[in-house]
């Protein structure tokens, strides 16, 4: 359970860092089966319902940025995902229903880790609400060099910006045109074992990984439970059955706010890495 400072500093800062969350047992078995999948990528040559690769991937050299939706492909990432200690974290920032929403496994591995560029994760997946966030379970010590998350503290209290170019969904954020205070940005480092929790409208970003060392972070998305999906539900048996903590409801709470939809999509779609390649100009540069 957070403490209240804690509690307090992610209220006004959008983000917390969290050191020994997971046993690093737990985390070494997590490393040997992301291990396992990238060794498995070799077969791959683009990308496809598990893998987003990184440029240059090969079956001589596997990269890999990317585990789509990790909870459903091993065990052991729904077991972290669903443990007790990080649920009661989230708990006591969004209250006492919790719904998970997705997962995903971004990789930066050694000196050549790709970027992501500044965005809010609300402008993907608009809901009625903002009480929804992102724990992110460091799998390997994540510091400045290897590309640990960069935050902007208190724009989780600001507005929804444009991450559209063009007409198109890019997801990401013109820093200049929308005169974001990057300069303000902090970064966010945690160890192995330790998460990272952030609102869904704080801006944040990575740069890519200049060390010799790997940065794996497992993210998993929650919600609140009367947090509705603007994009809609098709199957509402499956929506509650995501619910975590807390018992379904018909009734969802709406709060007022300016959203964009995400939509049209690009051509190119899929991870945020592939829906950020239309999008310019970049403030990372990719290795």
């Amino acid at each position: 359970m957070l403490r209240q400072d804690q509690v307090e500093f992610y209220k006004e800062n959008g983000f917390l860092a969290v050191e020994g969350v997971i046993s690093l047992p737990l985390i070494e078995e997590a490393r040997q089966v992301v291990e396992d999948f990238v060794e498995r990528s070799r077969a791959v040559m683009d990308h496809d319902s598990v893998y987003d690769l990184e440029p240059g991937h090969s079956a001589q050299e596997p990269r890999v940025r990317r585990l789509k939706e990790p909870c459903a492909i091993h065990p052991i990432f729904q077991q972290i995902g669903c443990c007790q200690a990080v649920l009661d974290c989230v708990e006591a920032l969004i209250g006492p229903g919790v719904r998970y929403q997705a997962s995903k496994l971004n990789m930066k591995s050694a000196a050549f880790g790709s970027p992501v560029e500044w965005h809010q994760d609300f402008a993907f997946y608009p809901h009625t609400n903002d009480d929804l966030l992102a724990v992110g379970v460091a799998l390997d010590d994540c510091t400045l060099e290897n590309g640990c998350m960069l935050m902007i503290p208190g724009s989780h209290r600001g507005p929804i910006l444009d991450h559209h170019q063009e007409g198109v969904f890019v997801g990401a954020v013109d820093v200049a045109k929308e005169r974001v205070e990057t300069a303000r940005a902090v970064p966010v480092p945690v160890r192995a074992g330790g998460i990272t929790l952030h609102h869904c409208r704080t801006l944040h970003a990575s740069a890519p990984n200049t060390s010799e060392k790997p940065r794996r972070l497992f993210l998993i998305q929650y919600t609140a439970v009367d947090a509705w999906p603007v994009m809609g539900v098709r199957d509402l048996e499956a929506f509650d059955a995501q619910i975590l903590r807390g018992m379904p409801t018909r009734r969802y709470r709406v709060k007022e706010m300016d959203m964009r939809v995400p939509l049209p999509m690009p051509e190119r779609q899929g991870s945020i890495y592939e829906i950020q390649t239309a999008f310019r100009p970049k403030v990372f540069a990719a290795r």
